[in-house]
């Protein structure tokens, strides 16, 4: 995923999935600097922060 898409989901008020090594996931924050987003699962019960690569992130059509 490129750093624009990442911003406009990130703002966008519609659920859109993104998925981080095949696991559904959550954008809470882009450090738009160091290129990464900080992520949680949306599986689970914890909502256990990560800071990932925004170009490992993928938007499910």
């Amino acid at each position: 995923m490129d750093m624009n898409r990442a911003k406009q989901i990130l703002s966008s008020p519609a659920n859109i999935e993104v998925e981080y090594n095949g696991e559904s996931i959550w954008i809470d924050d882009i450090k738009e600097a160091d290129k990464t987003a900080i992520v949680h699962l949306l599986s689970g019960g914890t909502k256990e922060k990560t800071e990932v690569d925004i170009e490992s992130l993928k938007e499910v059509h």
